[in-house]
């Protein structure tokens, strides 16, 4: 008997809403959705209502948000431009405006650094090919360039910067780069310059990797999801498997924090769920029926109301769906 997928805990929706592009959790009691329209919705998990919304201005899709653990958030629109707003006691004041001239799709990525946590790096694309590493503790000093070289981009054809994931491997920060080309440069952040080039499939859309267990997804415009590794020693990029997908095309891939599972966000508005040890399908949900999934978060503690770590998903239905799966 096949197994039913199961229902979310609870699914979020506003008229003035409209499609969601983004999503990220402030302390597990709040969800932060940024619109196709250019909007920002804080959602009160407490109460499952939205307590806030603001436009950034410019009425441009918002590419990402992110939110440090104190009061800073971070907004990314299309068209690269980077804004971190201040929190204050009636909602966010604009900090710093942080231009950049990038058109496409690559959405930038916080990473908390294990050895500074006072001081989380905004990794984000600043132009064609282009990644900006960003010290939000100090916003206004210099942003470092990670720039490929001329031979690089002459070799290698690479085209736009897609996707980006920061990680940290004995003690160092690294940057993996996905290319329009099917390329990934591999950035050694204290050096600044690419220690590994691979290719795979072109027009990556999105990766993840997990450094405890070495082992990365990447997905795209395809019908599979690409699985890699790493050779420690020289830091070598390395394509293992690939997961089959019955619909071809991902916007989002997440593995989740405890390393039970991964989530695949595709273009046919499901969500994949999969094993992270035997990267086994588990389920597929299919709260959203019209448009594909756009973003996936998850929090990173329980959230009281529901006494689990919670899972949302955003997708251009217009709504924003709440799970407690596989804890």
């Amino acid at each position: 008997m096949a197994v039913l997928p199961p229902d979310p805990v609870f699914t979020l929706r506003c008229a003035e809403m409209g499609p969601v592009n983004s999503l990220c959790f402030h302390r597990n009691e709040r969800l932060l959705a940024g619109t196709t329209k250019g909007k920002i919705f804080l959602w009160d998990l407490s109460t499952n209502r939205s307590s806030l919304h603001f436009e950034l201005g410019h009425q441009e899709p918002i590419t990402a948000l992110h939110h440090t653990d104190d009061e800073l958030l971070i907004s990314q629109e299309k068209g690269g431009t980077i804004t971190l707003w201040q929190m204050t006691n009636t909602g966010y004041k604009r900090h710093i405006v942080i231009p950049a001239n990038y058109t496409g799709y690559c959405r930038s990525v916080l990473f908390n650094n294990a050895n500074n946590q006072d001081d989380p790096l905004l990794f984000y694309p600043c132009d064609e090919n282009t990644i900006g590493v960003l010290h939000t503790s100090d916003p206004e000093n210099s942003v470092q360039m990670l720039v490929p070289d001329d031979a690089q981009l002459l070799a290698h054809k690479l085209g736009t910067l897609n996707c980006l994931k920061p990680f940290e491997h004995a003690s160092q920060i690294f940057c993996l780069a996905g290319y329009e080309s099917g390329h990934f440069l591999t950035w050694d952040l204290s050096s600044g310059v690419v220690v590994d080039v691979a290719q795979i499939d072109a027009d990556p859309m999105a990766v993840d990797y997990d450094p405890p267990t070495n082992r990365g997804v990447v997905g795209g415009p395809g019908d599979k999801v690409t699985t890699f590794s790493y050779q420690r020693q020289s830091m070598r990029f390395q394509r293992s498997s690939d997961i089959a997908l019955k619909n071809p095309g991902l916007n989002c891939l997440k593995i989740r924090n405890d390393q039970k599972v991964f989530s695949a966000g595709g273009w046919d508005g499901r969500v994949r769920i999969f094993s992270w040890k035997s990267l086994r399908p588990l389920a597929v949900l299919t709260e959203h029926k019209s448009g594909a999934i756009m973003d996936i978060a998850y929090s990173t503690g329980p959230v009281a109301m529901w006494r689990a770590p919670i899972m949302a998903v955003a997708g251009m239905d217009s709504q924003i769906s709440l799970w407690n799966i596989y804890n």
